[in-house]
């Protein structure tokens, strides 16, 4: 069976889900919660959780959970047959989040910019962990060590996904692919011209290079060849939390599997909107057989 090792981030999250009638209000507004669930975050566990479900055997590895909140993360995860075992657990550490949701978006409430900002509260990445690995799910955020694990990743010749880097940086220019959200785009790039950006990541990376743009067109492609465009599928979102986080797994899986770049990102996006019509985060989404069957069900025109 296959292997991956998830690096990254892994957030106790309880998510709000909003009454169908009411969107995220306006500052002193007002708005009904319909459910309130509890539930993962994190761009590595949620990673870990998609490839899982889709036949891959998986550890995450990453940031300490506050003791208090640790059982219910390890035990979600386990559920999943997640190896958590380099995952460590300390009192008053680590993050935790609180997601609103309505129909087309999520907004999050957490600690992560006092978390990031702060001292070193997450493993150095496993050596050993990343050589027995065939694909490495790699998050930028924790300084140094993210740039350790790509460098032991190159060290080792284990190919590995990563998401949000800037162009500029190690970790996205190694990288079997990078995948680039609005949320890097609008903190490092806001004002300049979108395409001239996605030019300079194909000048910098050796990889598959992605932007997304949620459910408009998407750009990918590669070093010396042209921006491609992919339409998203069509759907009516119920929860959009761990969409980009499920897209990534989807990259990831899909390489794994030896895919062409046009059937990778069919793919991931197929992953992604089977994650956004459950509830919550990836918790409840499809396993393989379920997302190949969306897949035959909203079949695009050849």
């Amino acid at each position: 069976m296959l292997h991956v090792y998830c690096y990254g981030m892994v957030s106790p999250s309880t998510v709000y889900i909003l009454d169908t009638k009411f969107a995220f209000p306006r500052p002193n507004g007002y708005a009904e919660t319909g459910r309130t669930i509890p539930s993962i975050g994190g761009e590595a566990a949620n990673s870990a959780i998609i490839l899982a479900k889709l036949g891959v055997r998986t550890k995450l590895d990453g940031n300490w959970l506050d003791s208090k909140r640790a059982s219910k993360v390890l035990r979600l995860l386990t559920t999943y047959g997640i190896d958590t075992s380099r995952l460590r657990t300390l009192p008053h550490h680590g993050t935790e989040e609180i997601v609103i949701a309505d129909a087309t978006s999520r907004t999050i409430f957490g600690n992560y910019a006092a978390f990031h900002c702060g001292e070193r509260q997450w493993n150095e990445p496993n050596g050993a962990d990343i050589k027995n690995a065939d694909f490495v799910a790699l998050d930028p955020y924790f300084r140094e060590e993210s740039i350790d694990c790509a460098n032991l990743c190159i060290k080792h010749s284990t190919p590995y996904v990563t998401l949000d880097c800037p162009y500029d940086g190690f970790i996205a220019q190694h990288a079997a692919a990078v995948v680039v959200s609005h949320e890097l785009r609008n903190r490092l790039y806001l004002g300049r011209d979108l395409h001239t950006v996605f030019r300079h990541y194909l000048r910098r990376c050796t990889g598959l290079v992605i932007f997304t743009f949620g459910s408009e067109e998407l750009w990918y492609g590669r070093r010396g060849m042209r921006m491609r465009k992919y339409r998203p599928y069509q759907i009516t979102p119920v929860d959009t939390c761990g969409a980009g986080d499920s897209f990534r797994a989807g990259i990831l899986y899909s390489l794994l599997t030896g895919w062409n770049d046009a059937r990778t990102i069919d793919f991931a996006a197929a992953v992604a909107a089977c994650v956004c019509l459950t509830t919550p985060h990836t918790l409840n989404a499809p396993g393989l057989e379920g997302v190949e069957d969306f897949m035959r069900r909203n079949r695009r025109p050849s």
